[in-house]
């Protein structure tokens, strides 16, 4: 890492929780934090992802923040610790009004859903939405963010309570499919009556053998967002778009950040608004201490969880 990486470089002090999350069939680590007092680094949390320096150069003002101020950030891994490492660029800052446990909860999933919806999927008020998975983490964020962006919002879950979690949500309607589809085109034709043959977005962080049934529910010039796959990757014929004339675009919300680290401020911002204008709130499911993180993430990756999973620390 030379000096001006260092200079962009903050050390961040986990003050009272983060979150885990899965994005299809990767578990990810994510957190929030408040700025050391002094800005030192003491404990590198990954010998893969980043380099070991002693420097008091990484202060926090150095990146735009006060120390002692609340952050809250994404990393690669090694989050289930009392002392990590972030870039400053992945770094906001938390309103006073966003409680940690909130906020652990908060970044990544709504950050995803609404790069997708706004930005990729140009959503419009009095469109119909369809979203898979959407009791998860970043599911039932596109599930209130769809309703706050004034789309009509469907919901497609795997089980009743699942279902009862997206209604509760903001969802106006919700179809429970089953865990394991034998018969995709028995699936496709219900998904049709379900979604009344209408359409025009569809949030898929699922995959596997939902996907097709789903994209042949889209209506004409619908968009097919790509989140994840935690059923698996899928093979759909795409002869499909040529018949609907539709879009299938990939979402990958991290590398965007990277690359347009103006445009996720900008989002984040928005997000915040919708927050404190009470249009979307984290729903946490269930906190864990830090020695039952573990626990949590096991939950994850068996899909029996909804909303998001807070570590405490």
């Amino acid at each position: 890492m030379d000096w001006n990486d260092q200079l962009q470089t903050s050390l961040i002090w986990l003050g009272k929780a983060f979150a885990v999350s899965s994005i299809g069939l990767t578990i990810t680590i994510y957190f929030l934090a408040q700025f050391s007092e002094w800005g030192r680094l003491v404990r590198r949390i990954s010998w893969e992802y980043f380099n070991p320096f002693r420097s008091t150069a990484p202060l926090a003002w150095l990146a735009g923040f006060e120390p002692g101020q609340r952050v809250m950030a994404s990393i690669p891994c090694g989050g289930l610790a009392e002392w990590v490492c972030a870039a400053a660029a992945r770094c906001i800052a938390i309103p006073d009004d966003l409680l940690f446990d909130m906020a652990a909860a908060f970044q990544v999933t709504y950050g995803t859903a609404y790069h997708a919806l706004v930005d990729r999927g140009a959503l419009k008020s009095g469109e119909t939405l369809l979203v898979l998975g959407a009791s998860g983490g970043v599911g039932l964020a596109a599930v209130e963010l769809g309703r706050a962006l004034g789309a009509r919002v469907l919901a497609a879950v795997s089980s009743v309570g699942k279902a009862e979690v997206a209604l509760r949500n903001g969802a106006t309607d919700a179809l429970v499919y089953p865990e394991s589809p034998d018969n995709q085109k028995e699936l496709a034709a219900e998904s049709k009556g379900f979604c009344l043959g209408a359409v025009d977005v569809i949030f898929d962080p699922v995959g596997g053998r939902y996907a097709e049934p789903a994209l042949r529910s889209i209506s004409w010039g619908g968009r097919y967002l790509v989140i994840g796959f935690a059923a698996g990757i899928p093979s759909v014929p795409l002869n499909l778009t040529l018949l609907k004339g539709c879009s299938i675009v990939g979402v990958f919300w991290g590398p965007w950040v990277d690359r347009c680290p103006d445009a996720h401020r900008r989002n984040t911002q928005d997000l915040i608004s919708l927050f404190q204008r009470d249009l979307i709130r984290p729903w946490v499911s269930g906190h864990f201490p830090l020695d039952r993180g573990g626990e949590a993430i096991g939950q994850l990756a068996d899909r029996r969880s909804s909303g998001k999973l807070v570590v405490l620390i």
